[in-house]
């Protein structure tokens, strides 16, 4: 008899930020020089950090736009809700606006 083998199939998964206003640069820019080391230590990879934004279809008209690429959704998860992060999330969210989705890869297959 044979038996069938199920493979999990983990795939990548994206952090899509929209900091959509800073009410304090000062805390802001205190966040940004400190938030990439443990980023990159968690995993996470930045794919989109700013630049010119164009909007093409809708309302949306996002401030600085940020996606993150980690190996799993659960990898995301992990580093978002860290004791590590904690204080660098607080002082985000304190000094901005933000908007954060986590958003699956489709798979290879």
């Amino acid at each position: 008899m044979l038996r069938k083998r199920t493979v999990a199939i983990v795939t990548a998964a994206y952090l899509l930020i929209d900091i959509a206003d800073v009410h304090d640069p000062v805390a802001y820019a205190d966040y940004r020089s400190r938030v990439s080391a443990g980023l990159l230590a968690a995993g996470g990879r930045y794919l989109v950090r700013g630049g010119p934004v164009e909007v093409l279809e809708g309302a949306w008209r996002p401030g600085r736009v940020v996606v993150v690429r980690f190996d799993s959704a659960d990898a995301a998860r992990r580093w978002w809700a860290s004791d590590a992060y904690a204080a660098l999330r607080d002082l985000r969210q304190a000094s901005t606006t933000t908007h954060m989705v986590l958003v699956e890869g489709a798979s290879d297959e």
